[in-house]
């Protein structure tokens, strides 16, 4: 059996929910006859139609407008945003809008905005952007970021389905690199829950998206290298975020790394290391510690941005420490 791709898992997804659910319609720049920048709706108009498959001029603001509208009006709609960053020219409508109806008019705004976010493919810094810090502060979204293929489709189908604002970040690094069997029959993985990818005993990794996959490769370097049982724990979720798989590693190997893409001041890490200090504090053997990217804006010369991002040795060097303190 062929093995699914990243990309592929995401846009099986949308054909599955579509044909599952009439009122569930893609909306973006290119994704029509041009199948995405990146080829996520390739062949859905054909089957869809342009009534459901709705191409855009380039306006991001006009694109969430539109979806929030639809959504009030019974529809699901599933907005694409042609590289994540430009999420920040409809940041209105998503905080002051979407994220409110609820609490405001106790109107559910059941939408799904959707792109590639991440560095790793010299995009330069304006594709680049991880951007879920922006929204944290933000009650009334939810945001996932699937690090496996099994988990862009199955978070995919749940955001689809949940009745408020979901923003759904696939890294483009993971689209066609990561490759997974996947089940035939309808499956969906719940928002907020998040899942141990290895199970270890000295130091914990709490992450989630492509730096997943940096996290495992440290872990088993530090296992042949240096004789460090690392354990990996993949959020999936971010907001909410999975508090009580987060307090089970703290307890169990009492040392915690927390790491993601974006870049280190202000990022969603803070957050986490608040919650583990307030709640968790007693459980800790050594300091919380954050591996992020540098504070720069995402550097587009190659030898620059792989000395921007956080990689498996720097990760490496992070747990040797905290292993040792």
């Amino acid at each position: 059996m062929a093995l699914t791709t990243y990309l592929e898992a995401i846009r099986q997804a949308l054909f599955e929910e579509m044909r599952r659910d009439p009122n569930v319609f893609c909306i973006g720049e290119d994704i029509a006859e041009y199948g995405g920048a990146f080829k996520v709706t390739a062949g859905l108009l054909e089957e869809f139609g342009d009534m459901r498959v709705v191409d855009t001029p380039i306006s991001e603001a006009a694109i969430i407008g539109a979806a929030c509208g639809a959504a009030m009006m019974g529809f699901r709609p599933v907005a694409e945003m042609q590289f994540i960053d430009f999420i920040s020219c409809g940041f209105d409508m998503l905080t002051n809008y979407a994220a409110n109806s609820r609490y405001r008019q106790g109107l559910g705004i059941p939408m799904v905005v959707r792109g590639p976010s991440g560095a790793g493919v010299r995009g330069g810094p304006f594709h680049s952007l991880n951007p879920e810090s922006f929204f944290m502060n933000t009650p009334g979204l939810k945001m996932v970021e699937p690090a496996t293929a099994y988990d862009a489709k199955g978070l995919l189908k749940a955001a689809i389905r949940d009745d408020d604002p979901v923003l759904y970040f696939e890294h483009k690094f993971l689209y066609r690199r990561i490759k997974e069997d996947l089940p035939e029959e309808d499956y969906i993985v719940p928002i907020g829950k998040a899942v141990t990818r290895r199970a270890g005993s000295d130091v914990s990794i709490i992450t989630f998206g492509a730096m997943v996959h940096v996290a495992l490769e440290a872990a088993e370097k530090l296992a042949a290298e240096d004789d460090i049982d690392v354990e990996v724990v993949d959020l999936r979720s971010l907001l909410p975020y999975d508090k009580e798989a987060i307090a089970k590693t703290v307890s169990k190997t009492n040392k915690v790394i927390l790491l993601h893409e974006a870049t280190l001041t202000g990022g969603i890490a803070g957050e986490f290391a608040a919650f583990i200090a307030e709640e968790l504090f007693e459980e800790l053997d050594g300091p919380i510690t954050r591996v992020a990217s540098i504070d720069t804006p995402t550097p587009y010369s190659p030898p620059l941005e792989d000395f921007f991002l956080p990689n498996a040795e720097k990760v490496a060097a992070a747990v040797r420490k905290l292993a040792a303190y």
